[in-house]
């Protein structure tokens, strides 16, 4: 299993009533975007959440909560949160909240038009 479908269940709990959101398998685990823009995800047994970039430093002081570094070097503006930092739903919820305020503040990317073939 590449990432935990009981927290991927939760998650999508929380956001089945949002308007705008979408799912996507990306890097091995599973992508949650809001208008195209990722706002979470999980991997492997972590919740991934958009942080932005000017919360970065504060996200990370908080319990359970590491940058994400997926590729080795961390990505700027994502956490990843450990199982004991979502356990309960509301701090799910909390998490999940922010990254689609962050996700909802960042424009929308232009769809790109696809060369003929």
């Amino acid at each position: 299993m590449a990432y935990d479908e009981q927290l991927a269940d939760r998650v999508r709990a929380i956001l089945q009533d949002r308007p705008g959101i979408t799912e996507r398998r990306m890097m091995g685990g599973l992508a949650f975007l809001c208008r195209g823009r990722m706002c979470g995800g999980v991997l492997g047994r972590d919740l991934v959440v958009r942080v932005g970039r000017d919360e970065m430093e504060a996200a990370l002081r908080r319990p359970h909560v590491r940058p994400m570094d997926f590729t080795g070097r961390p990505l700027a503006g994502f956490a990843y949160v450990a199982p004991e930092g979502v356990r309960r739903t509301a701090r799910l919820q909390a998490w999940l909240d922010r990254g689609l305020a962050v996700a909802a503040a960042t424009p929308a990317r232009p769809r790109r038009k696809r060369p003929p073939r």
